[in-house]
């Protein structure tokens, strides 16, 4: 099988990321010839691995949202005097409270940064692969009350046809 056939059958095959790792081991022989089979492997295996987690990462940043892309719990600055709680906000950028199927709200007056605060925890939740989506409240309220009109005309359009379907 030739290269060029090799690199048709990767990109076939989606690997694209071993594909370009592949391209740099023959772009460069001399560093790769002192491993062994199995190590060259891996290294094609942890690059084709590692770029698919960051495309997925990539995919749950632009789907969650988030007003600050930027945000980060690392970044969260404690030293201004915002009422911030260091220990619950370690606690919340753990991600237990998702694994519980728990909510957080966060809230305070204006100014104190709770969209930072709450697009930081959606990035570090994505991160630790949980998909996210950012909402302000009003806007929450109403997609909930559409998603809930529509529930219901749909049930009585259900009760309906199942009346109808029971008569005929």
């Amino acid at each position: 099988m030739t290269t060029a056939e090799t690199f048709r059958k990767l990109s076939e095959l989606r690997l694209y990321g071993f594909a370009r790792a592949v391209e740099e081991q023959l772009a460069q022989p001399n560093s790769y010839t002192t491993l062994v089979f199995e190590d060259r492997l891996g290294l094609l295996v942890d690059r084709e691995w590692t770029e698919r987690e960051a495309r997925r990462l990539t995919r749950r940043l632009q789907l969650a949202k988030l007003r600050d892309r930027q945000a980060c719990v690392e970044d969260v600055d404690f030293r201004h005097p915002r009422g911030l709680d260091r220990a619950l906000l370690q606690r919340l950028a753990a991600g237990e409270w998702i694994t519980k199927a728990q909510n957080v709200i966060v809230i305070g007056p204006t100014g104190c940064g709770k969209t930072y605060v709450a697009c930081a925890l959606g990035q570090k939740a994505c991160r630790d692969g949980h998909a996210v989506l950012y909402r302000r409240v009003p806007r929450l309220a109403h997609r909930l009350r559409r998603a809930s009109s529509r529930e219901s005309t749909s049930r009585r359009r259900w009760s309906a046809w199942r009346n109808v379907a029971a008569v005929a």
